[in-house]
């Protein structure tokens, strides 16, 4: 097919002030609305006329794909007239001007442009106001306050989602410009677009009932991405996509050499990348980390202006993006060294047998950075050790060793950070930077050093490890950990609801001092519930309830006590749900409800 789009250059989604758009606020007023998709006929009012009622019902993520498993989901089953859930995205508001790309809109977080519809789908709906076609557009942009989603080395990672573009045509949907796409995690740590990737999963304009897939990556101007074109699928014809619901996917495979992006339609692949296309390291600088998914409706700009422009007078106001579903399914693939960013031991509690001195302290190895080191006192046996949170099936081990290093050591699990067993052992340690292979399982993970190698203690700059959730946790596998949190209050910005599932009993959550007050945590899709764990800050329930709740709006008890005791409790429980929470009724002090971790294991 000819590659329209590789005639025009396009500003990218964003170039520049990407942070401009990214605070979270507070949804205005609700409204009850009714999702509406507009006809694609000529004849359309401007306002709206010969609108119709959507009545396609909404649908479940599928069963992932052969070997996949689900990572997450959202179905957007909120009660109609309400937006989002603003623990699992964030809108990104203000003036399209302000994304780089020549949008006219202004983003918003009212429910006129932004919300569900009762019926299990999200809706994005562009609005017109005055007598200017290129002037008075509101809409809406919302991406996922999580940046996570992405493939480990040796693994495929596949983005889905089930959209209805904007019911509009050629004749009246001049200068809209639906999207489902990706910014690379690293965009928000300072890393500049297009460097930090972009994969665009879907977008189409002005109403060409159409999809393009785009890889943007490199540095723009030009580069090998040929930027701000990026590499692309071109335009590609999606029969349909107007009037009913279609899938979009990606999938970044980095499990064969060379490692691709594949995207499809409605199951089907319709263009493939590969990583040859561009050199190594403008490759790993755009794929290799995770990314956040974005959603927008934006009208205007420097794409629909490469295929005629617009909007204009016969644009209609009022076509909408409508969402069923979104899911991100992961698969596995070798045994690799854990990645930066992708590294279970990263950011979990860490404590060792001695410290050398305050700046050289145990977190240092695993706080990701390579800058920082552990070392301790100059004495044989010393230990380092790890607090995964749960129990994990570990496959890979890795040791980046500072000078002072160990000649022999063993790498030792427990599940209750008491009992040990060795599951690698040497004499013979050579330092640098060691890769092990093991099979084990534990929540705890250590280094236990029994002769040093040098007159110094042992030292690390890192240790890393590589599993998968389970092995041994005798009520499933821990779901609830980083997983969106919210609470009915919080004392304070420093006791917030994501304080009780990050896995760091260093950090809490704490309540208002009034009662009833809850705790709720999004698993992301339904699972089947086995046990809940509490561990109380002196702050407890003396009568609270766990229940599950498949919307985040209906309740069912799997639990009640009137006699709660506080402490570090573990609760056997049967049921199911999506969403878990803590609902207490009363305080066992004149303080709030207090937790260091909730923490919900099933399968």
């Amino acid at each position: 097919m000819h590659n329209l789009e590789s005639q025009h250059r396009r500003p990218p989604r964003r170039i520049k002030g990407w942070a401009a758009g990214v605070t979270a606020a507070a949804t205005l007023g609700l409204v009850a609305i009714t999702a509406v998709a507009y006809a694609g006929t000529s004849s359309d009012a401007k306002a709206g006329a010969g609108t119709q009622v959507a009545q396609l019902a909404a649908a479940a993520a599928p069963v992932p794909p052969a070997g996949f498993t689900l990572t997450w989901s959202d179905e957007f089953n909120g009660a109609a007239g309400t937006g989002v859930n603003t623990g699992t995205w964030k809108y990104d508001t203000g003036p399209g001007s302000s994304f780089g790309t020549g949008e006219i809109e202004t983003m918003t977080n009212s429910t006129a442009n932004v919300f569900q519809d009762g019926n299990g789908h999200l809706v994005l709906r562009a609005l017109h106001s005055g007598t200017d076609p290129r002037a008075g557009w509101t809409s809406g942009r919302i991406e996922t306050q999580a940046a996570t989603f992405g493939a480990d080395a040796g693994d495929v990672v596949r983005m889905e989602s089930s959209i209805q573009q904007p019911n509009v045509t050629t004749a009246n949907g001049a200068g809209y410009w639906p999207a489902f796409w990706m910014l690379g995690s690293t965009l928000r740590t300072g890393t500049p677009w297009p460097t930090s990737g972009e994969v665009d999963i879907l977008e189409d304009i002005n109403g060409r009932s159409s999809v393009f897939g785009t890889l943007h990556c490199g540095t723009n101007p030009g580069g090998p991405c040929n930027e701000s074109t990026g590499l692309g699928s071109g335009e590609r014809a999606c029969a349909g996509c107007q009037t009913g619901y279609h899938t979009y996917a990606v999938e970044i495979d980095r499990s064969k050499s060379p490692e691709e992006i594949r995207w499809y339609l409605d199951g089907a692949n319709y263009f493939t990348l590969p990583a040859t296309r561009v050199d190594a390291t403008t490759w790993n600088n755009a794929v290799h980390h995770p990314f956040f998914i974005i959603y927008d409706l934006a009208m205007g700009g420097g794409f629909p202006d490469a295929f005629g422009g617009g909007p204009n007078a016969s644009t209609i106001s009022g076509g909408q993006m409508n969402i069923d579903w979104v899911a991100v399914y992961n698969k596995k693939g070798g045994t690799t060294t854990p990645p930066p960013g992708n590294n279970i031991a990263q950011g979990k509690p860490t404590t060792a047998s001695s410290s050398e001195n305050a700046t050289l302290g145990a977190g240092n190895a695993t706080d990701g950075n390579t800058g920082t080191r552990w070392s301790s006192a100059f004495s044989d046996p010393q230990w380092l050790q790890v607090d995964l949170g749960q129990s994990y099936n570990i496959t890979n081990v890795n040791l980046n060793w500072e000078a002072a290093y160990a000649k022999a050591f063993q790498i030792q699990t427990s599940n209750d950070g008491t009992n040990w067993t060795s599951i690698y052992s040497t004499t013979t340690g050579t330092g640098g930077n060691q890769t092990l292979n093991v099979t084990g399982s534990g929540r705890y993970v250590r280094m236990y050093g029994t002769q040093r190698a040098t007159a110094y203690g042992y030292s690390l700059y890192e240790f890393g490890l590589a599993g998968t959730p389970g092995g041994g946790t005798g009520g499933g596998n821990l779901l609830s950990q980083g997983h969106p949190t919210t609470a009915s209050s919080s004392e304070n910005a420093g006791t917030a609801a994501g304080n009780a599932t990050d896995g760091n009993t260093g950090t809490r959550w704490s309540s208002g001092f009034s009662d009833p007050q809850w705790l709720q945590v999004d698993l992301g899709a339904t699972h089947s519930i086995s046990k809940v764990n509490l561990n109380w800050e002196a702050a407890y329930a003396k009568a609270f309830q766990i229940q599950t709740s498949n919307d985040g709006t209906n309740w069912t008890n799997i639990y009640s006590t009137t006699t709660g005791t506080g402490g570090n409790q573990t609760l056997n429980v049967t049921g199911s749900g999506r969403y878990v929470r803590m609902y207490g009724t009363q305080r066992a002090t004149q303080y709030g409800y207090s937790l260091w971790e909730f923490q919900v294991y099933g399968s």
